[in-house]
């Protein structure tokens, strides 16, 4: 069985490591945050704030808190976004490690419904896993996860539905976009989850 709890803790430490070099850059003079990012309309502040909001949410599913809606809400960030960021990884490391392996009920207020611990883990991976990329794109980096991370991020985009509620402006998830023969697990995961793995800033952004 997929250990999705360790493939979370991988994902999680790289995105904390890509938003620490954000904040070196920024530290540079660089306005880094108002950056463009593959998620459309969303500027890495905006990126950033979502996922801060996802760890605390799903950190607070795990402790069987997950039905209180202020637990999920986008916090302020703008005064630190990497010390801000990093302490959301911190409070969803210990949580998931205890209970997201098992069967115990996490309560996910966006989904209306509980899901064992084990299945929601594996939502926050590869919503992670994903965002990880935007990270490093919108970043121009490379993501730096094993092969072995997109090859069980791509089994789960295989499965995520294409019903008006879940694909669309104001659903999980943009429509799928076409899949070359060629793709790799990254690119294939990419694509089914309606991004573009040749995303790339415009030379004027920041």
């Amino acid at each position: 069985m997929t250990n999705f709890v360790e493939l979370d803790r991988i994902a999680a430490l790289e995105t904390l490591r890509l938003v620490r070099g954000a904040a070196a850059a920024a530290d540079d003079g660089k306005e880094i945050w108002d950056r463009p990012t593959p998620c459309a309309g969303w500027t890495l502040l905006d990126l950033l704030g979502h996922m801060t909001a996802q760890n605390h949410g799903f950190a607070a599913a795990a402790r069987g808190e997950g039905g209180l809606p202020a637990l999920w809400r986008v916090p302020d960030i703008a005064a630190d976004p990497a010390r801000a960021y990093g302490e959301s990884v911190a409070a969803l490391i210990v949580p998931f490690a205890e209970a997201g392996g098992g069967e115990r009920e996490f309560v996910l207020p966006e989904l209306g419904r509980a899901l064992p611990g084990r299945v929601a883990v594996s939502f926050h991976f590869l919503d992670l896993a994903v965002h990880a990329w935007d990270l490093a794109r919108t970043l121009a980096l490379e993501v730096q996860l094993p092969y072995s991370i997109w090859e069980s991020a791509l089994r789960l985009a295989r499965r995520v539905p294409t019903d008006e509620q879940t694909r669309g402006p104001d659903a999980f998830f943009a429509p799928a976009r076409p899949t070359s023969a060629q793709s790799t697990p990254l690119t294939e995961t990419l694509t089914l989850l309606g991004r573009s793995p040749h995303w790339a800033r415009e030379p004027s952004d920041n």
